[in-house]
C-alpha cells in the first residue's frame, strides 16, 4: 500500500487483492476462472451479428437476398471493431504489465488515453462511412439486388458506432485487472437484449433489416453503459479519470505500437471479406456471396471460443511478465496453446464433417444450403490447426512484443490469403477462392511456430525483460 501512495492512487484492499491474484493464485484454477468467462463473453458477443443473420435469413419472401446484403456490410463492422481493438487490445496488456509493477498511475493514464482515442475514432468512422456507404458497399460485393438491404442495415448501425467502440474497446480493461466475470456480464447484458429485441423489431414491428440493426445498437449502448459505469466506480482497480482522457503523445505511442497488430488482424479481415465477396460475385454471383455470409458467421463460432481462451489468459501472462514471474508466464502459455489447438480441431472438424448442421440454421434456401455444404469442408480445412497461431499471437501481445506480433498479423491475410484469393480463381475458377483459405492457414501456422520457437527464449529471458518491454 505504501507503493500505491507514492503513485498518488487510493486503492481499497479488496481491489488490491483482485489484481494481485493474477500473480499468486493457483495457475490452473486462475486460467479457468479467467478463461471461461472470457470464452462465454466472446461467444455471447458474436451473437450480435449471428442472431441478426439467423432472423434476417428467415424473413419471408426476401430472406436470402437480405442475408447476402447484410453479409456485405461485415467488412465495415470489422473496421469499426478493429479501431476498438487498436485502443483496447493495444492498451490493456500494457496496463496489466503496469499493474504487475504496482504502477497504478501509469495504468490509469493508459486507460484514459484509450478512452480519448475511442472518442476520436467514433466520430471519424461514423462520418466517413455514412457519407461513402453506397460506393463502399458496392466495392465490398453488393449487387443491385442486395444493395438496398446492405444500405438499410449499415445506415442505422453507424449511429451506434460510439457504443460499439466503448463496449468492445474498454471491456478489455475490466478483464485485464482480473475481473473476467464482470467483463462477461457487460457482454451478456447486451446480447440478451439483442436476442429479445431482434424478433420484436424485425417481425412484430415489421422493420426487417432495419430492425435488426436497431436492436444491435440499442444492445451495444447498454453494454457500453455497463462498462463505463464499472470503470468509473470504486470496484475497478483502475478508473477512468478526466485528466487522463486528454491524449499524451508518449502514452498514445505505446498503445499504438502494440495496438497496430490486433488492428491489422481485424481490419484486414475486412479487406479479406472485400476480396472474397468481390471475387465470389465476379466468378459465381449472389448465391456464392451468400455462402460466404454463412461461413463467415460459422468461422466466428469456431474462432471466438479460442479468442476467449487467449484473451482470458493474456492478462495473466502480462501481469506476471511485469512482476518478473516468468515460470508462471511459461506455464500459462503451455496450457493456452493446448486448449486452443484442441478447440479448433474439434470445432472445425464438426464443420467439415457435418456442414449441413450449420447451413440450415441460417437459411431455408435449398440451393444455398447445398452450395454451402459443398464448399465448407474445403474452406475450413486449415482452421483445424489455427489455434496454435492464435495462442502464439496472443502471447506476443501479452508480453508487449509489438514488432513480432505485427509480422504475424500481416502474414496470414495480407501476405498470403488476399494474393491467393485473387490469383487462384484465374486458374481454378470460383473454387480457387475457397481453396485460398486453407493454403494460407497452413502456411501461416508453420511460419508462426518457427518464429515463436526462435524468439521464445529471448522473450522470456529475465535479464532481457526490461529491454524487450522498451522495444514494444
Amino acid at each position: 500500500m505504501e507503493e500505491n501512495q507514492k503513485n498518488g492512487n487510493e486503492k481499497d484492499v479488496k481491489n488490491m487483492k483482485q489484481d494481485e491474484k493474477l500473480g499468486t493464485a493457483h495457475l490452473g484454477k486462475l486460467i479457468a476462472e479467467m478463461a471461461l468467462p472470457a470464452v462465454a463473453a466472446q461467444i455471447i458477443n458474436v451473437l450480435y451479428n449471428i442472431v441478426d443473420r439467423i432472423y434476417i435469413g428467415h424473413i419471408h419472401g426476401y430472406g436470402d437476398m437480405a442475408l447476402t446484403g447484410v453479409g456485405v456490410t461485415f467488412p465495415i463492422l470489422m473496421v469499426i471493431s478493429a479501431f476498438s481493438a487498436f485502443a483496447g487490445m493495444g492498451g490493456a496488456p500494457l496496463a496489466s504489465i503496469q499493474l504487475g509493477k504496482k504502477n497504478y498511475k501509469e495504468a490509469e493514464k493508459i486507460l484514459g488515453n484509450s478512452v480519448g482515442l475511442l472518442l476520436i475514432f467514433s466520430v471519424l468512422l461514423t462520418v466517413l462511412f455514412s457519407v461513402f456507404k453506397t460506393p463502399v458497399l458496392y466495392a465490398f460485393g453488393a449487387s443491385d439486388q442486395t444493395i438496398i438491404y446492405a444500405r438499410e442495415y449499415i445506415s442505422i448501425y453507424l449511429l451506434g458506432t460510439v457504443f460499439v467502440q466503448f463496449a468492445v474497446g474498454l471491456n478489455t480493461y475490466i478483464s485485464g485487472q482480473g475481473n473476467a466475470r464482470t467483463a462477461m456480464m457487460s457482454v451478456l447484458i447486451g446480447a440478451v437484449t439483442n436476442i429479445i429485441l431482434d424478433p420484436v423489431l424485425i417481425f412484430v414491428f415489421g422493420m426487417g433489416v432495419r430492425g435488426a440493426a436497431l436492436a444491435t445498437i440499442i444492445s451495444q449502448a447498454i453494454s457500453a453503459a455497463w462498462v463505463i459505469r464499472f470503470l468509473t466506480s470504486k470496484k475497478s482497480v483502475i478508473r477512468i479519470r478526466r485528466k487522463y482522457i486528454r491524449l499524451n503523445a508518449k502514452t498514445v505511442g505505446s498503445i499504438a505500437a502494440l495496438g497496430v497488430s490486433p488492428f491489422i488482424m481485424q481490419s484486414t479481415e475486412s479487406l479479406v471479406m472485400i476480396t472474397l465477396n468481390s471475387g465470389l460475385q465476379k466468378y459465381g454471383g449472389d448465391l456464392y456471396v451468400g455462402t460466404m455470409s454463412i461461413m463467415s458467421s460459422i468461422m466466428q463460432l469456431i474462432v471466438v471460443p479460442v479468442q476467449g481462451v487467449s484473451q482470458g489468459v493474456q492478462p495473466i501472462m502480462s501481469y506476471n511478465y511485469g512482476a518478473g514471474k516468468l515460470d508462471r508466464v511459461k506455464g500459462a502459455f503451455i496450457r493456452m496453446v493446448s486448449v486452443c489447438l484442441a478447440a479448433t480441431v474439434i470445432l472445425a472438424g464438426i464443420a467439415i464433417a457435418r456442414p449441413e448442421i450449420y447451413a440450415r440454421v441460417f437459411t431455408g434456401n435449398k440451393e444455398l444450403i447445398s452450395l454451402t455444404c459443398s464448399v465448407m469442408p474445403v474452406y475450413f480445412l486449415g482452421i483445424t490447426i489455427f489455434g496454435i497461431q492464435m495462442a502464439c499471437q496472443s502471447t506476443f501481445l501479452a508480453l508487449g512484443q509489438a514488432k513480432v506480433s505485427l509480422v504475424i498479423a500481416l502474414l496470414r491475410k495480407v501476405i498470403l490469403l488476399i494474393p491467393l484469393a485473387i490469383t487462384l480463381p484465374k486458374f481454378m475458377g470460383v473454387m480457387g477462392i475457397y481453396r485460398a483459405e486453407p493454403i494460407a492457414d497452413f502456411t501461416s501456422v508453420a511460419v508462426t511456430v518457427i518464429l515463436f520457437i526462435i524468439t521464445a527464449k529471448k522473450i522470456l529471458r529475465k535479464d532481457e525483460k526490461d529491454d524487450m518491454i522498451g522495444e514494444a
